[in-house]
């Protein structure tokens, strides 16, 4: 039972329930003759049920609070802007690409990472229930083991035995069985501890070139002039004849399991 509510726990569906659940008591103390105006409803002539514009405006804007930590935390958004973040320092391009292009890379290579998943979600949990298939909770719940596979199975083995140990969990039998109180932390913690190694693989190179142009400029005893002004062209040079940004992304994208 422990293990069914910790699942549930999770934040982006929890606020869903909540909003969903606001609606039905609204109805009711409205029914009751209550006096709340923002929860007041209107049955029209076909017997259909229209909430008031403030109830609709608060349930949206509470789907929308959570909607960049499950960004943040759910997809593979933060491994792919650090790996971006650190690409950009090794260049020593300062900010270029500015951060609002080095976002739009990394939200629309995050859609297509998370295309199947959510592809899959639509199409088991969200079309279903839109049709009157499946009740809200079925849904909910089919949509929530969906994103469970995806984490499980792009998070490391290590992070998620230390997290379930420290919550005092015994090994789990199978990935549905991991709640999202363990995975979440454990994913995100994955997600860091891969895109470090990652932009640290990145930074060797441009690194060397550093190091042979700050030797060169010392040898001829130009200490005045900057290596890193220097090192820039050929750090750019090097980046477009190895066609690094089309590398790179197809690289990052290339270290999830779909």
């Amino acid at each position: 039972m422990n293990r069914v509510l910790s699942q549930r726990s999770f934040l982006f569906w929890i606020c869903v329930i909540l909003a969903f659940c606001i609606v039905p008591f609204g109805s009711v103390y409205a029914q009751d003759g209550g006096g709340l105006p923002a929860l007041n409803i209107s049955t029209g002539a076909d017997g259909e049920t229209t909430y008031s514009l403030s109830l609709q405006i608060l349930a949206l804007m509470t789907v929308l609070t959570i909607l960049p930590s499950f960004l943040l935390g759910v997809t593979a958004f933060t491994r792919i802007i650090i790996v971006l973040s650190i690409l950009r320092q090794a260049l020593g391009t300062q900010q270029t690409p500015p951060n609002q292009v080095l976002l739009s890379i990394a939200l629309f290579l995050t859609f297509y990472v998370m295309a199947p998943t959510f592809e899959d979600i639509y199409n088991n949990a969200i079309s279903p229930y839109l049709a009157g298939d499946l009740p809200p909770v079925a849904a909910i719940e089919g949509a929530a083991g969906i994103l469970s596979e995806f984490l499980v199975v792009n998070t490391r083995e290590a992070e998620l035995a230390m997290f379930a140990e420290m919550a005092g969990d015994e090994p789990y039998a199978s990935n549905e069985d991991v709640p999202y109180t363990v995975l979440l932390p454990a994913f995100i913690t994955s997600e860091l501890k891969t895109a470090f190694q990652i932009g640290f693989l990145l930074f060797l190179p441009f690194l060397v070139i550093d190091l042979v142009i700050a030797s060169i400029l010392m040898s001829l005893g130009m200490m005045m002039l900057s290596p890193m002004l220097v090192a820039l062209p050929f750090k750019l040079l090097l980046f477009v004849l190895v066609d690094g940004w089309a590398m790179t992304i197809g690289s990052i994208a290339s270290t999830y399991v779909i």
